[in-house]
């Protein structure tokens, strides 16, 4: 089931979806050096009647992102989200009924560069998330880390997401009444290193944490592909050995952040710049895989659940990948 997406065209209306995209953008490249200069300031200039009472507040405050977040309805649903979801534009569509007497843990693939797609379908109030899937309720996981900046923090908790650690996905998976669903971007800051276009390299066979948790809270696991992820920008090119991916792997297992070297369009012109290209993503959520709680899975179990949720993944994929301009002899590696 699909619900169509018709974004406006005229010059207004394309200016105001790339304000959104940049706006965006430009969030998540320089607001965490604003924030941390902001307290810096703060502390250097002696306003102590504001910098105490907040790091207090952030103390008091620091396990909200792995106890549900705080997310603001009225953040939500600002008119620029529209306009971010459109400048794509991007679509969501279901191919299965859920039961929101259950939990669920959505596998989402690719992560891309920014993920876009999981942002602009799972945490905003312009999605068709709550159109297609009635009665649920979605948690974007992103890296802890984020939620460490001061300020920073709670702009991002606002608009939805929460952490990805242990407690996190347990606290949103141990809801009571079903109806929750926890997304997952299962290939992390490592698969962006493999974020080209064209490519379908996913990082998987080491990640069964996710397949863990499944299995412990008896959530169902629901592949999910979002075809034109990979799309928006170009990466230099960074074949393993090479010595760019040797430094940017180094980088990204002492800090756990990637660096990828990208360029699209810009702001005023498509030769070049940090604006993403206008690609459709369709972002496809797949077949539920039930599971059996089992509150301590054995090595064997886990593997079992692994390879059956792999399987899907490649059933979904090859499904859709025509419908989506993806030759058909185009096929998902894992690595």
């Amino acid at each position: 089931m699909t619900v169509k997406f018709a974004p406006l065209n005229t010059p207004l209306a394309r200016c105001l979806q790339t304000a959104a995209v940049l706006q965006w953008i430009l969030c998540f490249l320089f607001l965490v050096q604003v924030s941390i200069g902001i307290m810096v300031m703060l502390v250097l200039y002696n306003y102590w009647f504001l910098y105490i009472p907040y790091l207090a507040w952030f103390y008091y405050d620091w396990r909200t992102p792995d106890q549900g977040g705080r997310r603001w309805n009225w953040v939500q649903s600002w008119p620029v989200w529209k306009y971010f979801k459109e400048y794509f534009p991007m679509c969501l569509i279901k191919t299965h009924d859920l039961d929101p007497g259950h939990n669920y843990i959505f596998g989402f693939h690719p992560h891309g560069i920014f993920v876009p797609g999981a942002f602009g379908n799972f945490c905003t109030k312009y999605s068709d998330f709550k159109k297609l899937f009635p009665g649920f309720t979605s948690y974007l996981h992103v890296a802890r880390p984020w939620f460490w900046f001061p300020l920073f923090r709670e702009y991002l908790m606002s608009n939805g997401p929460v952490s990805v650690s242990k407690e996190g996905v347990s606290h949103v998976l141990s809801k009571d009444g079903g109806g929750n669903v926890s997304i997952i971007v299962i290939g992390g800051a490592e698969e962006v290193l493999e974020a080209h276009p064209g490519a379908f390299t996913l990082c998987l066979l080491q990640r069964k944490g996710f397949v863990k948790m499944a299995l412990t809270h008896g959530a169902s696991l629901v592949p999910v592909f979002s075809f034109g992820e990979n799309e928006l920008y170009k990466q230099i090119n960074n074949p393993k050995g090479s010595w760019l991916r040797t430094i940017q792997d180094t980088i990204h297992d002492l800090t756990g952040v990637a660096l990828p070297l990208i360029y699209a369009r810009g702001v005023f012109q498509n030769s070049f710049g940090i604006m993403p290209y206008r690609k459709l993503i369709y972002t496809v959520v797949g077949r539920p895989i039930p599971v059996q709680q089992t509150l301590n899975p054995t090595s064997e179990q886990i593997e079992e659940l692994h390879q059956t949720y792999i399987e899907e993944l490649k059933k979904l994929f090859n499904e859709h990948k025509g419908k989506y301009g993806i030759p058909e002899h185009e096929t998902l590696v894992f690595k």
